[in-house]
């Protein structure tokens, strides 16, 4: 199916046996619907995060894509938004490629939802600004997104041609962007960005 492109605010079993990035210290934001919590999602929340991701797109590849990168891919990053207790808002980042840099740390974000009934409320913002933030800790140094041009600057986001880098899937260029966690991290770095083969599979 390829990457999911990510919607402004969209901003989705049994037991999984994983390790959760550690480390992430929960934040508590304000919206305009009251107090929200960002943390890294618990082992058994993998229904409410498949529920979230499939209420937020029209079809659920996007909920299958997130079982999948949390059975097959490691690292993941894997956040949620909880409001009064009930996950309303998810987001995943997961390893990606560059060509000619095997050792570059990079991470994909994709994909990020929000139920439709908490959309448009910043939770989306507040969770790209934390998961860009776990991806820095966990010392990945450059992010890239397929995603609404008019959305994701807002956060750094670039074209991702500005580094001389494209995308695997045949997308307009200002869709396609990047940002470095770490400033100068993709400078020299050209070329084409590789998705785990878990996105072409579901």
């Amino acid at each position: 199916m390829g990457v999911p492109i990510q919607a402004d605010e969209t901003d989705q079993q049994p037991a999984r046996k994983r390790s959760p990035p550690g480390g992430f210290s929960a934040a508590q934001i304000s919206v305009p619907r009251g107090h929200m919590l960002i943390r890294a999602e618990k082992e058994n929340e993998r229904d409410a995060v498949y529920a979230v991701n499939a209420s937020a797109f029209e079809t659920k590849s996007e909920a299958n894509l997130v079982d999948a990168l949390l059975e097959k891919v490691q690292p993941v990053v894997s956040l949620v938004a909880v409001e009064n207790g009930e996950v309303v808002g998810h987001i995943m980042f997961s390893p990606v490629f560059l060509s000619g840099y095997p050792n570059l740390k990079m991470m994909g974000l994709a994909p990020m939802a929000v139920t439709p009934e908490h959309q448009r409320n910043g939770i989306g913002s507040a969770l790209v600004r934390a998961g860009l933030e776990r991806c820095r800790q966990l010392g990945f140094v450059a992010v890239v997104v397929l995603g609404h041009p008019e959305y994701y600057p807002r956060f750094g986001f670039s074209p991702a041609s500005r580094f001389g880098i494209d995308s695997e899937y045949e997308v307009p260029e200002d869709v396609f962007m990047a940002i470095e966690l770490q400033p100068g991290a993709l400078i020299g770095k050209t070329g084409r960005v590789k998705y785990n083969a878990v996105f072409s599979n579901v």
